[in-house]
């Protein structure tokens, strides 16, 4: 019988519910549960996939092909579960929307629908959905206690303890707790008021979790202790970390899980976070450094890249190699040139969408096959590396994407619609076909390497499943002329279409079509960043053969 624990945060946003409640399913599971988790989000969109990385940061896509929150990247990091769209991530736009489609359909026998309780029933029967048979289902909450958006989900959650019993709930509270630097005192005020938010709708929490810059004095945790009716030690305090993987050893320190166990009464064998701590040791002791470029359209919110920049460092991890990763505006490259690129290592170019920095996107790559510097590609990184070789390899002046630039004469990169129905004909034939429609390939899907290629031999296999979130492809129509210029097309969907190409004459120059860094996390690594960081130390320590001139 599946337990629940909440995960509610207060004060601000942005406080780190999704680490929090990641690494509490770590140390449980280390304890040998079965975990499964879920993303309450109490915005209207049905999902994150058409908002801007700007506001929401990353878009994670599941196994399944679903476009999620990104808290769903942390929780497959820390945990082995493999999340789902339809059980893991529930937004009030889906949760209204799932409502609505029954009240047409006549589900409601003509009742009136309202919130309480249509809406709260849908929400409460959609996290037992999502817990399936796991031991323990964490359920984050998004949002901060007092927005009127979240208030269906802090309902819903609260039944759930009526219906099952407090002795399968647990209520846990993330609040900030200031440090005022000018008068020397940590405040614990907004931590009371949050919590007096959160009970005067009926939810009593069971344990607060501190966010603070320092470790919180012991008077300080008896205060909050004695001002919201929560036991001391279930004061956690949550401080800044040098290091993300050091939060499961910090919070099983502080008996975290132990007052989960006891308040769901399970008797369970200590934890084995040996793995944790042999993650954190690979970081605080390696053997070399490397400096990577990241060449992207979003770099000024970090979480937009979030998993990216994850795997990137658990390569790192796994070649004891330090990564310090540089984040570079791609238009910032379209407008002064490649300079800033001449002290990297490696090169990455990620994902993305509209023009904004295509240019600077096609220099780096550009910048990265001239100069033998290990280069990356993801998703629109592969597109960009074709639109460069053909461009600057086989000579096929002005190519690019149709997305970019519907009336080019090579459009090496478009819509399937495009390339097959009106082959390479006029640009009204291309934009008569584009009007169609392309449908977004999203999730996992099977992809054949080829053998003997870099790629193949990276995975250490020729059969491989990786996840996938674009629409325009590779036009198979230019396959031929880019393979004589030099361009290796070492991946293929089942269907033909292209996955990964790579240069053969280069130290290190891989791209692909799908997102690898959605299945890397840091006790397994990922084969492709494992590989791209050797060849970033590679050519760090002058080990790596010159390109051949072409």
């Amino acid at each position: 019988m599946t337990s629940y624990v909440f995960i509610t945060g207060g004060v601000v946003s942005s406080l780190g519910k999704g680490i929090t409640s990641a690494c509490l399913g770590a140390i449980l599971e280390a304890r040998g549960l079965t975990i499964s988790m879920i993303k309450l989000d109490p915005y209207i969109n049905v999902d994150p996939g058409t908002m801007s990385p700007f506001q929401h940061g990353e878009v994670f896509v599941t196994h399944d092909g679903t476009e999620t929150d990104l808290d769903l990247g942390h929780y497959e990091r820390f945990v082995r579960t493999t999340t789902t769209g339809r059980n893991s991530n529930f937004t009030t736009g889906r949760i209204y929307e799932s409502v609505i489609a029954k009240e047409r359909r006549g589900d409601y026998l003509g009742a009136t629908v309202q919130v309480i309780p249509h809406i709260t029933d849908e929400i409460k029967e959609s996290v037992a959905r999502g817990a399936g048979d796991a031991d323990i289902c964490l359920v984050e909450i998004g949002g901060t206690v007092g927005d009127i958006e979240s208030l269906p989900f802090l309902e819903a959650i609260r039944q759930m303890s009526v219906d099952l019993g407090h002795d399968r709930v647990v209520y846990v509270h993330l609040t900030l707790v200031p440090y005022i630097s000018t008068a020397s005192e940590i405040k614990t005020k907004p931590t009371q008021h949050s919590v007096k938010e959160l009970r005067s709708i009926g939810i009593q929490p069971d344990i607060l979790v501190c966010r603070s810059e320092l470790p919180l004095p012991e008077e300080q945790r008896r205060k909050i202790a004695l001002f919201t009716n929560v036991k001391p030690d279930a004061v956690i305090s949550a401080y800044d970390a040098d290091d993300l993987y050091k939060i499961p050893e910090m919070m099983h320190s502080q008996g975290f899980d132990d007052i989960v166990a006891k308040q769901l009464n399970l008797d369970l064998p200590p934890a084995d976070l040996s793995v944790w701590d042999s993650i954190v040791e690979a970081k605080k002791n390696p053997s070399g450094e490397v400096n990577v470029a990241m060449v992207g359209k979003y770099v000024d919110l970090r979480d937009a890249y979030i998993s990216l920049s994850e795997a990137l460092l658990h390569g790192g991890i796994h070649t004891r190699t330090r990564v310090n990763i540089h984040y570079i505006e791609a238009q910032d490259i379209e407008d002064n040139g490649v300079d800033c690129l001449a002290d990297m290592d490696g090169i990455v170019v990620p994902g993305g969408f509209g023009d904004r920095g295509i240019q600077g996107k096609i220099e780096a790559v550009r910048y990265a096959r001239e100069s033998g510097t290990p280069y990356l590609g993801i998703c629109l990184g592969m597109q960009v590396a074709v639109i460069e070789a053909a461009r600057n390899l086989a000579g096929l002046e002005g190519a690019m994407s149709t997305e970019f630039n519907r009336e080019t004469p090579h459009p090496v990169v478009a819509l399937i619609t495009e390339w097959q129905d009106a082959k390479t004909g006029s640009v009204e034939q291309r934009t008569e076909a584009s009007n169609l429609g392309g449908t977004m390939r999203l999730g996992a899907q099977e992809i054949t390497l080829k053998e003997g290629s870099l790629a193949a031999t990276s995975y250490g296999s020729t059969t491989i499943s990786e996840r996938h979130r674009h629409r325009y492809e590779v036009n198979n129509n230019y396959r031929d002329r880019l393979t004589e210029a030099g361009l290796v097309f070492s991946g293929l969907s089942v269907d033909d279409l292209v996955e990964m190409v790579e240069i053969p004459d280069h130290p290190w120059f891989v791209a692909s079509q799908f997102h690898p860094e959605f299945t890397s996390n840091p006790r397994d690594g990922h084969p492709l960043f494992k590989g791209f960081i050797e060849a970033a130390r590679r050519h760090r320590e002058g080990a790596l053969p010159k390109v051949k001139e072409a």
